[in-house]
């Protein structure tokens, strides 16, 4: 995105979307630019190391693609979260099928803290990560959609595929085990 157009910088994804429909490629890449970041964080944050971004950049590819199915019912950047999470379970079949197993281990989680220190930065990092470890993959999941990336219960319930009543449970519980490990 040019520094000095502040009319993509200031555009909802919507318009932004409205704007590469009609052939404005710097409206794309604003877009990118936008929601890369947290779409390669999430997809880390379910256990995938290597080709992270190769997802990034397929979900983006198969979002552009589809445009034209995107009803809006739900924000774009949750629309790519679920495109995403739908490529690495993609992902999984087809290593399962014939090359590697990469099935989520309990110490996949990712998490990334750049506030702290170097040293209390990494106990902190090691200690969170314990705690992370101890959560299902679902309220993993959750926790991280939440915490991470700030989504809605109704934006995380569009991404994993369940209720917006299911998404708080599981995040409850998650905070509530988070806590105890942590001994907050």
């Amino acid at each position: 995105m040019p520094p000095g157009d502040p009319t993509l910088q200031d555009a909802t994804d919507t318009e932004l979307i409205a704007r590469w429909q009609r052939g404005d490629e710097r409206a794309a890449t604003s877009l990118v630019e936008r929601h890369a970041t947290a779409v390669g964080r999430y997809v880390s944050s379910l256990g995938l190391r290597a080709g992270v971004e190769d997802v990034v950049q397929d979900a983006f590819v198969r979002a552009f693609g589809s445009l034209e199915s995107f009803r809006g019912e739900s924000a774009f950047r949750t629309w790519l979260f679920t495109i995403a999470r739908r490529l690495v379970a993609d992902l999984r079949r087809s290593r399962k099928r014939g090359r590697e197993d990469t099935e989520v281990q309990e110490g996949d989680a990712a998490t990334e803290f750049d506030a702290l220190d170097d040293v209390i930065a990494g106990e902190s990092q090691r200690r969170m990560q314990q705690a992370l470890t101890r959560l299902t993959p679902t309220q993993r999941e959750v926790f991280v959609l939440r915490v991470n990336d700030g989504m809605s219960y109704k934006e995380i319930a569009d991404v994993v595929g369940t209720t917006e009543g299911a998404a708080r449970v599981h995040y409850h519980n998650a905070l509530r085990q988070m806590k105890e490990t942590l001994n907050v």
